[in-house]
């Protein structure tokens, strides 16, 4: 399949760069549309109740929610001086009708809340209409005018435009920083100046890429504002990744004497077949977040999902149609020796290789010992929320929230809403009764509903541990509801604060004129997310286990190599989940990646993390075991495939992963804390995973498992023949190359079989066991070839599908 794939793409080589060219060309402006259309937040359960609460905030209570937060201060002057009054509401007059819904000042509510405990800070509420960020476009100067008052501006509207100006800062930051860096890095690596600018080509579309499919995401759902670095910095570093594998795969076939034709039908079938297997298992990984029902996850998932896609396909279409263009000019303009990627000969990976085959289970030992010290101080994980601070400190937004948190009432923002819906009766008959749907309505009037009918919940609630206050926050006669914010002196995110939640949605019983208790807030919200996400974790690795595991079993005829990946891969996880929680909880790198530690890691993050370290070692996995199998098939000695396998693939797999640790460092420098939090995240399950675990965890597991790495037992043999997905079998030295059929060759001369081995029906020699390569008789699906040894001193017949 992979074979036919590169003949049609070297055939249509410059069609297919002429298009690509002018697709890219045709949609790079829809894809800067996307800046301003994202969404901020999106970490809620859309079906929880304290989501249901903040709905009601919205649409039962006569004021709206607040889009806006004007902080005033004046140094000496108090609130209450008439001249501080004439400041703020001329100013507020000033605003125009048409994007302005609602105001509320300290003066308009008599809220004592609103005014600092100095007495010299007061702020209004603004809320927006329609497009809010157009509105807040339009009034932002107007709210700053009040006269002799310094003036903050904060809110969620300002936040959110913070937010994307960030984002786009970063971004532009990021490419700045990665880009020379890997060109400089490439040029090393392949000595060549166009060999080295090939993969940041396929980046480039991949970058692009992305922005197109998030702002397509827009017109159907929302879209997070923190998708963009996310998927970006995947996109460009994945991209760059797989260019490496082919490009490397490419070259060697073009020194080795390959035509470009064959050079590309050859680089297909072996690096083209692996980066497909990869760019599945990265996908599928991060398609699991969409059993998450939080925008934020789901909307990350679908958009770096696709841009994985993407950057495969790049790597798979454009990358290799270039090279059919340039065939040997791949290596022109050379600035460096050829330093390579790995080799055939000896070297640091022949040491490391023979060193783990001798010591297997020292090896095993130690590298589990250390991943298990790196995981520890994820026992002591703490869960928070997503808030203002993951601005920078210097963010204006975020100062005016840190404001009115320190110098106004305790949580005076942040107070726990109880919605307390009413039972109520009638009051008199009907003046004209009659048949319904006749003019008649024989429904009685219902009593009114008033604060009164709260109050016995209220006297309950300000008995609970920690609540310094209840108040009457909003009144919905049309609903029969009465809102109540109960006020508390502890950390919002503390577990005394969860408990006071937990007491108040658990009073009973309940009291006989109220029909539902609904409670919110941001520990509610807190609590609802936990919930939902252990709720939906099991079941997001149940269907990205089964499925990854599916597609490991295609790519390597073995049930057991995808458990034992599946293993690796959850020690690389959990030592990276360690490392953020002493980095980021407990505040470790905090000077260094200068962010505030808030003694907690955002819970949809750190799912959102597993997912991507996921796909990501997966990715790792497949290049070394793709060239093990290779190895297996050609010798059935699986010590020497292993060995050989860690060999050939360990300079490519180092050199792939300095260059997405580039990319992926480069972002972690961003302002924001989640992309920080991310960045850290992946770039020690870099490290982790292609030093510790690639290099020698894997070799010395798959050493000590022998032969039964390649079980596979009889009935899922048929399936697996079945489906056209077959690696070519042997391969020409440390390359892989599937060799072309010869017309009617005669039978090879029967070789003794070593110890360990039987023969086939032919005398030729085959491993025993269930697990190793075998010969089946010709059949019209299967052809003989003759291929080079791996030293290259003579040829050998082996047999392949057609």
């Amino acid at each position: 399949m992979f074979e036919r794939a590169g003949r049609l793409v070297y055939r249509g080589r410059w069609t297919l760069l002429v298009l690509s060219l002018a697709v890219a060309l045709l949609v790079a402006p829809l894809g800067m549309e996307l800046f301003g259309r994202m969404a901020d937040g999106g970490f809620e359960d859309p079906r929880a109740d304290s989501t249901t609460a903040a709905r009601w905030n919205d649409d039962w209570y006569g004021g709206h929610a607040p889009d806006v937060v004007v902080l005033y201060h004046h140094p000496t002057v108090k609130a209450r001086d008439p001249r501080y009054r004439k400041a703020v509401h001329d100013a507020l007059r000033a605003l125009p009708a048409a994007h302005v819904e609602a105001l509320a000042t300290y003066w308009t509510t008599g809220s004592k809340l609103m005014v600092s405990e100095d007495g010299r800070s007061t702020y209004a509420l603004v809320t927006l209409k329609g497009d809010k960020q157009a509105g807040y476009a339009a009034v932002e100067d107007r709210l700053r005018r009040a006269t002799n008052l310094q003036v903050s501006i904060g809110g969620p509207v300002p936040l959110l435009k913070e937010l994307n100006d960030q984002t786009a800062a970063d971004l532009a930051r990021a490419e700045a920083i990665s880009m020379p860096v890997l060109l400089v890095l490439l040029v090393v690596v392949f000595g060549s100046l166009v060999a080295a600018g090939l993969p940041l080509l396929v980046g480039a579309f991949a970058v692009l890429g992305a922005l197109v499919l998030l702002r397509l995401l827009t017109e159907v759902t929302e879209v997070s504002v923190f998708s963009l670095n996310v998927v970006t910095m995947l996109g460009l570093g994945l991209a760059v990744d797989y260019s490496l594998f082919v490009l490397k795969a490419f070259r060697e076939e073009i020194a080795a004497g390959a035509t470009s034709e064959q050079a590309v039908v050859r680089t297909m079938a072996t690096a083209g077949r692996t980066v497909a297997f990869s760019g599945l298992t990265v996908a599928t990984a991060l398609l699991g977040l969409l059993v998450f029902p939080q925008m934020f996850l789901r909307s990350i998932g679908l958009g770096a999902a696709a841009v994985v896609l993407v950057a495969m396909g790049a790597a798979l279409v454009v990358l290799p149609a270039a090279l059919g263009v340039l065939g040997r000019r791949v290596n022109a303009l050379r600035l460096t020796p050829d330093l390579g990627t790995g080799g055939r000969g000896g070297g640091v990976w022949h040491a490391v290789a023979s060193s783990v085959m001798r010591r297997p289970v020292l090896y095993l030992v130690a590298v589990a010992a250390v991943l298990v010290a790196l995981a520890a101080p994820f026992l002591h994980v703490t869960f928070g929320n997503v808030d203002h601070r993951v601005l920078p400190a210097g963010s204006e937004s975020r100062r005016v929230a840190e404001i009115v948190d320190r110098d106004f009432g305790r949580n005076s923002m942040a107070a726990v809403d109880v919605h307390v819906l009413v039972e109520r009766s009638f009051t008199e008959a009907p003046a004209r009764p009659g048949p319904l749907g006749q003019g008649h309505a024989a429904i009685s009037a219902v009593t009114p509903v008033t604060p009164d009918d709260a109050d016995p919940l209220a006297a309950r609630l300000r008995r609970l541990p920690h609540v310094t206050g209840v108040d009457v926050a909003g009144l919905s006669q049309d609903n029969g509801a009465v809102r109540l914010a109960v006020r508390y002196d502890v950390d919002p995110m503390s577990a005394e604060a969860q408990r006071l939640v937990t007491a108040i949605r658990t009073l009973s019983p309940p009291e006989p004129n109220v029909r539902r208790v609904v409670v919110g807030g941001p520990t509610a919200a807190q609590m609802d997310l936990m919930d939902s996400l252990a709720g939906r974790l099991p079941w997001m690795a149940l269907v990205v286990g089964s499925v990854t595991a599916v597609l490991l079993f295609a790519a390597f005829r073995s049930v057991v190599l995808p458990v034992k990946a599946l293993l690796m891969n959850a020690l690389s996880i959990g030592a990276s989940l360690g490392v953020i929680v002493w980095a980021f909880q407990d505040g470790h790198l905090a000077s260094v990646l200068t962010f505030t530690s808030t003694g907690t890691v955002e819970a949809t993050v750190t799912v959102l993390i597993l997912a991507v370290v996921f796909g990501l070692s997966m990715d790792y996995e497949l290049f070394l075991l793709s060239r093990v199998r290779a190895e297996w098939l050609r010798t059935g000695d699986n010590t020497a495939a292993v060995a050989a396998g860690l060999q050939q693939t360990g300079g490519v797999i180092t050199s792939a992963a300095l260059l997405l640790l580039v990319v992926i460092g480069a972002f972690s420098t961003a302002g924001i804390t989640v992309v920080k939090l991310l960045g850290v995240g992946l770039f020690v399950a870099i490290v982790v995973d292609a030093t510790l675990v690639r290099a020698l965890l894997v070799p010395a597991t798959m050493r000590l498992m022998g032969g039964a790495n390649w079980w596979l037992p009889r009935p899922l043999r048929a399936l697996h023949r079945r489906v056209d997905l077959h690696e070519p079998g042997g391969s020409a030295g440390s390359r892989g190359t599937p060799a072309l059929p010869l017309p009617a060759p005669a039978p090879p001369a029967p070789v003794p079989a070593p110890r360990g081995h039987s023969c086939d029906e032919g005398g030729r020699a085959r491993p025993k066991g269930e697990g190793g390569p075998r010969w089946e008789r010709i059949s019209r699906e299967r052809d003989r070839v003759v291929r080079a040894t791996p030293d290259g001193a003579g040829w050998t017949w082996v047999e392949v599908d057609r």
